[in-house]
């Protein structure tokens, strides 16, 4: 499967929101096929998580690969999902602000606030029913995913834009800190 562009903030689709997969889509091969384009893309590209509007295709698909990684290497490992047509539903209404980027939005982190608990009704490639809760980083990257299937993007939901920098400095000076917590 090829490696496909990811499509850069200020691209009209990006801001579009997605249709659902019908039950026909759902079983057929070419749903498989965009999915691997996703993984495949999202790997090469050393993300977290990619959403097919994010590859040009404004459908209802987020894959996720939530494993510590050169732009991650703080995270814990969660696995691979893939969430077709998924619906979010909070937990509870705590929630946590923390640094997010995006693969649309080059070298660029700023601190989103996110409920820290979901629970996700999906289904998979074939049409499978699925539900999980989700919680912390994975429930953060979910959500990150699933907003670019509504034409969201992470700036649209700062709240300070105070927290905005440079990914370049966002190594040399917040990184570390999330590596080497303080002792409490």
């Amino acid at each position: 499967m090829p490696i496909r562009e990811i499509v850069k903030i200020g691209t009209p689709s990006l801001r579009e929101r997605s249709r659902e997969l019908t039950e026909a889509e759902l079983k057929d091969p070419a749903l498989a096929a965009l999915v691997e384009d996703l993984l495949e893309t999202m790997q090469a590209a050393g993300g977290v998580g990619l959403a097919a509007p994010q590859i040009g295709e404004n459908v209802r698909a987020v894959v996720l690969d939530v494993q510590p990684n050169a732009r991650y290497p703080h995270i814990e490992a969660a696995g691979r999902l893939v969430l077709v047509n998924p619906v979010l539903t909070p937990l509870s209404a705590a929630r946590e602000e923390d640094w997010e980027g995006c693969l649309s939005i080059d070298n660029l982190r700023g601190r989103v606030p996110r409920w820290k608990d979901l629970a996700v009704n999906y289904r998979l490639p074939g049409g499978e029913r699925r539900s999980m809760e989700a919680h912390g980083f994975l429930a953060r990257a979910i959500q990150h995913e699933c907003d670019h299937l509504d034409g969201i993007l992470w700036v649209d939901r700062l709240e300070d834009t105070r927290s905005l920098t440079q990914l370049a400095e966002f190594q040399r000076y917040v990184l570390p800190g999330l590596m080497n917590p303080p002792a409490e």
